[in-house]
């Protein structure tokens, strides 16, 4: 298996409308640039991307107290870097691959925001980085 194109960098946040704030003021983002903003109760997360010239910045809000990112937040309160996002051609070969390399995935692979199939590989595999390995979506690049 090896790692294909860099999909995005998800950032966990408080509120993903303060951030987009910043991203506009700070950053110079235009609103033909940021998704909308929409809820994955599945995943316990409201999402929304903003598009950069070489890739996005998935912002990351918590869907209540059992949401992954709540959890994140109660360790960084202003935010940060949760994961690094990186295309694969298909997600169960990359699933066994790295599991014969003895990998830690965390659970099975499921839909993600972008509407293909994700997993996360454990940050100990990746000296500390959350590493999300997503099907390269149908009919991109």
């Amino acid at each position: 298996m090896k790692l294909g194109r860099l999909n995005h960098v998800g950032i966990a946040v408080p509120s993903i409308a303060v951030a987009l704030e910043t991203y506009k003021s700070l950053y110079g983002v235009s609103d033909d640039e940021i998704t909308p903003t929409r809820e994955m109760p599945e995943q316990g997360v409201k999402v929304a991307f903003v598009t950069i010239p070489n890739s996005q910045l998935e912002l990351i809000e918590p869907l209540g107290d059992a949401s992954p990112i709540h959890k994140f937040l109660e360790k960084n309160p202003a935010g940060g870097q949760h994961h690094v996002c990186f295309e694969v051609p298909d997600i169960y070969t990359a699933r066994d691959a790295m599991r014969a390399k003895g990998a830690m995935i965390m659970g099975e692979p499921r839909i993600g925001a972008h509407g293909t199939l994700i997993l996360f590989v454990h940050p100990k595999n990746s000296h500390g980085v959350l590493i999300e390995l997503m099907e390269t979506p149908k009919g991109s690049h």
